[in-house]
């Protein structure tokens, strides 16, 4: 299975095809939702890589992708600028899900 990375800055794609990743930028709803459409399609891929950017704004184009696909699994990574996420968000993860304070 491969990886595919749909990001919204030509940073992170080139960061990522160093890696071997291959994917393309895409900065407007519809070239995402096309995007998301053509990558669903293809059966080699198992992972999609997406920059948060578009959790953050087109966050009912990936939960439908979510609910309605088995596979490939749907990946939010941080870009250059980083994540948009507390810097304790593994710590209060836990601490909501088993309810312990750590």
């Amino acid at each position: 299975m491969k990886m595919f990375l749909i990001s919204d800055n030509v940073d992170t794609q080139t960061g990522m095809r160093l890696a071997g990743v291959e994917g393309v930028v895409v900065h407007e709803r519809e070239e995402l939702y096309d995007t998301l459409q053509k990558t669903l399609a293809d059966k080699e891929i198992g992972i999609i890589l997406l920059t948060e950017k578009f959790g953050k704004e087109f966050p009912d184009i990936l939960e439908d992708v979510r609910l309605n696909h088995k596979l490939p699994l749907l990946i939010e990574i941080p870009d250059r600028h980083g994540t948009g996420r507390a810097p304790d968000f593994i710590t209060s993860f836990v601490n909501e899900s088993i309810g312990l304070k750590l």
